[in-house]
């Protein structure tokens, strides 16, 4: 099973701080997973943001995951890519990128979750635990019960698959979802939007190490 990180930043369209600047705090902030999730650039300004990002993951250890954009890949230093698109294909898409390239999906049923790891995901985002802006408007906020439902499942089914919590969570909800089993949380904007980046990202980091 591929190394995945317990906390995972998603960059987002920030007013005041760009994509990459995000990552270059996150890293500082000791982050060793970053996920750029930017749907409202062209091709050109994408990759320009990837490659710079990809520099700073570089410099700092930190694993770099593309959301979508799978026809980046051979094109950037990226090491995987996550889906949040309805129904995706991964067994395709794991012969599109090969065995060293990590995948991530977003389920929103605890099916989607058994047939992405059938299908040669790596790990999940399952949520949304609140209502935000990242996630479909049409999707209802979870209750803490299905998490741990879902965590109860998987082992159950023997499934290794990592899950992981998503939708603003806010750092009081952490401990909750990391004692009913849940194997870490991905963060946006709670992070982004915090007076101290920094600091917020290492709260987080406590709450989900500890």
């Amino acid at each position: 099973m591929k190394y995945i990180e317990k906390l995972q930043y998603i960059t987002n369209d920030h007013p005041n701080l760009s994509h990459v600047e995000q990552v270059q705090l996150a890293c500082e902030a000791g982050a060793k997973w970053v996920q750029y999730r930017c749907m409202s650039k062209p091709d050109e300004a994408l990759l320009s943001d990837i490659n710079a990002i990809a520099e700073i993951c570089d410099d700092w250890g930190t694993t770099l995951i593309v959301s979508e954009h799978v026809h980046f890949a051979g094109k950037a230093d990226i090491q995987g890519f996550h889906i949040e698109q309805a129904n995706p294909d991964f067994t395709a898409l794991r012969k599109l990128v090969g065995n060293d390239i990590t995948l991530g999906g977003f389920a929103n049923h605890f099916s989607d979750i058994t047939r992405f790891a059938n299908d040669g995901a790596d790990y999940v985002t399952y949520g949304q635990l609140s209502a935000t802006a990242i996630a479909a408007n049409d999707l209802s906020p979870f209750s803490l019960d299905a998490y741990r439902e879902a965590a109860t499942k998987l082992r159950e089914l023997n499934l290794q698959l990592p899950v992981l919590a998503v939708g603003a969570i806010t750092l009081p909800d952490v401990a909750p979802l990391m004692e009913a089993g849940i194997y870490g949380v991905a963060i946006s904007e709670v992070i982004s939007s915090a007076d101290d980046f920094i600091e917020a990202y290492q709260d987080f980091y406590d709450a989900v190490k500890g």
